[in-house]
This record gives structure tokens, C-alpha cells and sequence, in this order.
């Protein structure tokens, strides 16, 4: 198989790196790691435009009825397509649930800005 996709050859033999270590050999035999352990960095915010939009444009009932046209595909399902609707469904709950999460939050910043501009 000279030129195939992959030009590592396989000799049959583990580096030590990938051998199991055996309860005779103390840690201290382990191949020191390769990487050199780098500072803790701040990893940037993650941002969400489409999902903040969503939220922000569309009132709580409407995002909350975002997957019903999709449950009710689904439940239609038969056939040997109803095991992978069965995860599909799952899925889709996830995402309800974790939406539902969203618009309860906004809904809760929503009230306590206006209850602080109320105190002012």
C-alpha cells in the first residue's frame, strides 16, 4: 500500500507513550507530556446573534411554540423511521428546555430592570 493516504507504517510495536503501564513501573518512568503547560487564558464570551435575536425580537408564547409543527411531524412518523424520530424527539426537548431557560431569564432581567427604574 506504498502511497496510500496515510505514509505511517505500523511495525507492530507501541511507543512507550501508548504502552499500558504495568504496576511495576512507577509514574515517574511516564514520557514527560509533550505540550508545555501554558497559563490559564481567558477564553473569549460566547456569542449567540441568532439566538439573541430570536429571544429578542419574538414574544415568550411564540418562542415557546417554536418546535410544536416539529413535534407534531414527528409523532406522525411510522415505519422504521420512528427509532430515529424517537432521538429526534428527545433532542427537540432538550432544545425546549434549555429555550425555555432563555426566555424565563430574559423574562426575569426584563422585570428586575423595571422594578430598579421603578426605585430610582
Amino acid at each position: 500500500m506504498a502511497g496510500g493516504l496515510f505514509p505511517y507504517r505500523h511495525t507492530g510495536k507501541r511507543p512507550s507513550a501508548f504502552r499500558p503501564r504495568t504496576r511495576q513501573e512507577p509514574l515517574s518512568e511516564m514520557p514527560p507530556s509533550s505540550k508545555p503547560s501554558a497559563p490559564a487564558q481567558e477564553l473569549p464570551a460566547p456569542s449567540y446573534p441568532a439566538i439573541e435575536s430570536l429571544l429578542e425580537d419574538t414574544p415568550a408564547e411564540d418562542v415557546r411554540a417554536l418546535f410544536s409543527p416539529v413535534k407534531e411531524g414527528l409523532a406522525g412518523l411510522k415505519g422504521p423511521k420512528v427509532e430515529v424520530g424517537k432521538k429526534v424527539q428527545a433532542a427537540v426537548a432538550h432544545a425546549e428546555q434549555l429555550l425555555e431557560v432563555l426566555v424565563d431569564t430574559r423574562e426575569r432581567l426584563i422585570a428586575e430592570s423595571k422594578g430598579a427604574k421603578g426605585r430610582k
